[in-house]
């Protein structure tokens, strides 16, 4: 019997039958460079029995405090693909046999490229983006139900909603798409998010199948796109069949003081660095649970992190990932997720991993990147390659509503954000982004005002680092974050079969859409072009009248943006930017589609952006 969730193939007698229930992972790979792969074979009373494995060396079996699992460590080191009998024995009676799969690994799989600051990551919410088959909309094995008419239900989107519109994505100008996360998420209520998940070795059905993922990954590959997966080590969903029959207690936090093991973190991510910390506060931090539905994992277990690393390789092998982008990354305990990352990167040494640190402070977030001087300090390293410009975003969230400078108002906010990039070892390798699902909508912090989500994205699209865009804001989707999360994670306009209006077709989008879909799509389009933006370095100007100055250049090429904060036409003499400029006197300014003369005046209309690409004499 052939389930690609459970086992690869899987042959048993009618007694193994009532008692293996799962195997995990359910297949593997020849010629990994770990390897040593631990098996976790569950069902009812399985540890009674010893395992043996034709031509296969076992390493070690481990026996946890539940008679229900059996952690079985082989090693593939010259194994060829193909299948490889696995028995259980009670003495020297065989109880059972069954087949386990070495399958053939992809040329270069070890050397795929992850994404980087060529690219431009797209973020979307399946449940929201797209319908693509309303088939699945329920499924008899998940709990909660389709409606539509709750902000925080089930809407329907899906696999295929994606793959039907990823036209629209590659005209938009992104490169790479990061989806919320798409494993089995059996909470009854609130389930669309993903993060709760229930099972980890398998899409939830709702949103399709572990092949229409796979299929997914491919057509962006066709496209030269990439995919990155959403993935969540900190906590696990209540209804994970795992948490509901755990090994051993210490694979996640306990809370002795609450019959659910529950205790709520108190989110003071600070902790684990302040070395004048209390280390019950630091412990509260990082045993304590995300939400009651979301069980913290304890990565102290080497056992835990193990799993993980298994799955998280398992899922870049099949599906062809390239890269990941880990979930709440600073709340976990910090050694063990250092071992996570380590341990992928060591799989794929040019692969990525973007770590979510929701902190304020630069040197906080520099702390967890890979190589940190001051993580050093401590002789502490994440290993972790990227980190999210919180900080940045911060910025954005006030620069762009404040037409006055002042000393450290407007464009200051933004300056002082990248003056502090000497505390980043990878300047390049940052997330940089205005909006998220967990955010605000661009839509409601600029009141509607298109021009000021201009001068956003072309921040975002020019700057050192990796631009993420938000779903929908480049049709200016509203939404309102005090009210509810649903509301700024609302439906795609034309993602539904019944929706009125389709905004994936120019037909479907009226001015006030094509004013932010025509200029998102511009600048992308530009961007995907030019390397200078992709790793030149950066020299940026003192902002004054709240006009920010900046040039991305190599030995071959120099870019100015300029940024109009201002809600009046500014205009300056060129001279002070000689620097970078030199002798040109001419440029060609990207939106206008016009050359502008270097050798006079320079004039800028308000709440304007300008890309001038110079032309070397």
């Amino acid at each position: 019997m052939k389930n690609t969730f459970y086992v690869a193939v899987l042959f048993i007698t009618g007694l193994l039958h009532a008692q293996i229930e799962r195997v995990e992972p359910p297949f593997w790979w020849e010629d990994m460079k770990e390897s040593k792969l631990q098996l976790l074979i569950y069902g009812k009373n399985i540890s009674q029995y010893q395992p043996e494995m034709s031509g296969v060396n076992i390493v070690e079996v481990t026996r946890t405090e539940n008679p229900n699992y059996l952690f079985v460590t082989i090693d593939t080191e010259g194994l060829t693909a193909g299948m490889y009998d696995f028995n259980l024995n009670k003495g020297k009676k065989k109880v059972a046999t069954y087949s386990y799969e070495l399958k053939q690994r992809l040329s270069e799989s070890a050397l795929r490229k992850g994404f980087d600051s060529s690219d431009v990551v797209y973020l979307l919410m399946p449940d929201r983006f797209a319908n693509g088959n309303v088939e699945n909309d329920n499924t008899k094995d998940t709990a909660e139900k389709a409606n539509r008419d709750l902000h925080g239900g089930r809407h329907g989107g899906d696999l295929d909603g994606i793959i039907k519109h990823l036209d629209y994505l590659e005209e938009l100008g992104v490169t790479a798409i990061w989806s919320t996360p798409l494993l089995e998420d059996n909470e009854p209520v609130y389930s669309y998010h993903g993060y709760a998940q229930s099972n980890y070795y398998k899409i939830d059905p709702r949103f399709g199948t572990n092949e229409d993922y796979k299929r997914l990954a491919n057509e962006l590959h066709n496209r030269n796109m990439k995919l990155i997966m959403d993935y969540v080590t900190n906590h696990w969903g209540s209804k994970h069949w795992l948490i509901r029959d755990l090994p051993s207690k210490d694979w996640i936090h306990y809370w002795a003081n609450n019959e659910t093991g529950f205790k709520r973190s108190n989110y003071r991510m600070t902790t684990q660095f302040d070395v004048n910390a209390a280390t019950i506060d630091a412990i509260a931090c990082m045993d304590g649970w995300f939400d009651t539905t979301m069980p913290d994992m304890n990565q102290k277990n080497p056992m835990v992190v193990n799993y993980m690393v298994q799955n998280a390789i398992w899922w870049i092998e099949f599906a062809g990932l390239d890269g990941l982008r880990v979930d709440t990354y600073s709340y976990n305990d910090k050694y063990g997720i250092a071992q996570w990352t380590k341990r992928i990167m060591e799989e794929y040494p040019n692969f990525n991993i973007v770590g979510e640190v929701w902190m304020h402070d630069q040197a906080q977030i520099s702390y967890w990147q890979k190589d940190s001087k001051i993580s050093a300090i401590e002789g502490y390293n994440s290993y972790l390659p990227s980190v999210m410009d919180f900080t940045l975003h911060d910025a954005i969230l006030q620069a762009f509503d404040e037409d006055d400078q002042g000393w450290d108002k407007g464009m200051i906010r933004v300056y002082e954000n990248f003056t502090n990039d000497f505390l980043y070892p990878d300047i390049n390798n940052m997330l940089v982004f205005a909006s998220n699902h967990d955010t605000q909508r661009l839509y409601t912090i600029f009141d509607g005002d298109v021009n000021k989500y201009k001068l956003a994205m072309t921040l975002i699209a020019t700057i050192r680092g990796i631009p993420q865009i938000y779903y929908g804001d480049e049709i200016g989707m509203q939404g309102n974050k005090t009210l509810g999360d649903g509301d700024i994670r609302r439906d795609f306009p034309g993602g539904w079969p019944s929706d009125e209006q389709n905004a994936f077709v120019e037909a479907g989008r009226n001015e006030n859409i094509k004013s932010y879909f025509d200029f998102t799509k511009k600048l992308l389009n530009w961007r995907k072009r030019s390397e200078v933006i992709h790793f030149g370095k950066t020299t940026h100007y003192v902002p004054q009248a709240n006009v920010y100055v900046y040039f991305r250049y190599t030995d071959e090429k120099t870019v100015m943006i300029v940024i109009n904060n201002n809600k009046e036409v500014q205009t300056f003499s060129l001279d002070r930017f000689s620097q970078r400029l030199g002798t040109a006197t001419r440029g060609y300014e990207i939106f206008s589609d016009t050359t502008v003369d270097l050798t006079k005046l320079f004039s800028i209309p308000g709440k304007t952006p300008m890309i001038i690409e110079i032309e070397n004499n």
